[in-house]
């Protein structure tokens, strides 16, 4: 799954290659989703929130992407050969002499102003962690972890669990809690609210460190990312303890940490 740090970058680009072009043409592989009537408007914005990806047009509408596990945004000169075969294409947006392509998003949506304020998804996410640079707010954090226990139990459940904080991914809950040295199936009910704020803040500066770069971020001065995440088998580069692996939590997501270095208080 595309994580913040990604859509982040995706929007950024989108925002250099589109922004403030009219369209063209469009074209929409999704039932139900006509893209006509944008033909000849202008893109205003396009906004990254959390893992969504929000595209603006001077007519009042809003396209809402989300690449859940699969999907991406591209970028060519129009004309030029895709990356990607064109049947995977779900959305085209054509501005002149540049196209922007969306592969295979699950999420394809044509929004007016009411729709995005109760769009479900949207309304229900919870602060971005890479929302204008802001630490996410200490009591709002609190209040949504334990509005959510019962339904992300564990700490690396409450990570992914975009109710709580939205933009986290598997790698960056893997690396984060390795970072702080939490244990990843501490219960969300025990976790020390300071110690959670720190999990959050961890994520979220890496996330910004790696939204500026294409390149892999570096989150401690000794060794490159990643410290446990798809290292399963292999020794902690910290402690030497053979990394884990399973499967855990509702999503059935790849839980990686140190059995050295994570142990529970």
């Amino acid at each position: 799954m595309p994580e913040g740090d990604t859509i982040f970058r995706t929007a950024d680009a989108l925002r250099r290659w589109i922004g403030g072009r009219e369209l063209t043409a469009v074209r929409s592989a999704r039932a139900g989703v006509d893209l006509a009537p944008l033909v000849g408007q202008r893109v205003e914005s396009v906004e990254a929130r959390a893992k969504h990806l929000l595209i603006r047009f001077s007519g009042g509408l809003t396209l809402h992407t989300h690449m859940v596990m699969t999907g991406s945004w591209h970028v060519y000169p129009t004309g030029e050969r895709w990356r990607k075969p064109s049947y995977q294409a779900r959305v085209v947006l054509e501005c002149g002499s540049r196209t922007a392509v969306c592969f295979v998003a699950p999420v394809v949506e044509l929004l007016d102003d009411d729709g995005i304020r109760v769009q479900r998804s949207l309304r229900q996410l919870g602060p971005d962690v890479l929302g204008g640079g802001e630490p996410v707010p200490a009591a709002e954090l609190r209040r949504r972890t334990a509005a959510r226990a019962e339904h992300s139990p564990t700490v690396a459940e409450l990570l992914l669990d975009q109710q709580v904080v939205s933009g986290i991914g598997n790698i960056y809950r893997c690396e984060a809690l390795f970072a702080c040295r939490v244990e990843p199936h501490t219960a969300s009910t025990d976790i020390e609210p300071t110690t959670l704020e720190d999990v959050v803040a961890t994520a979220s500066r890496l996330m910004a460190a790696n939204a500026r770069t294409s390149a892999i971020a570096r989150h401690f001065d000794t060794a490159p990312r990643p410290w446990v995440y798809r290292r399963a088998g292999r020794p902690c580069r910290r402690c030497g303890a053979t990394v884990q692996r399973e499967v855990h939590g509702r999503n059935a997501r790849a839980l990686y940490w140190c059995p050295g270095c994570q142990t529970r208080s």
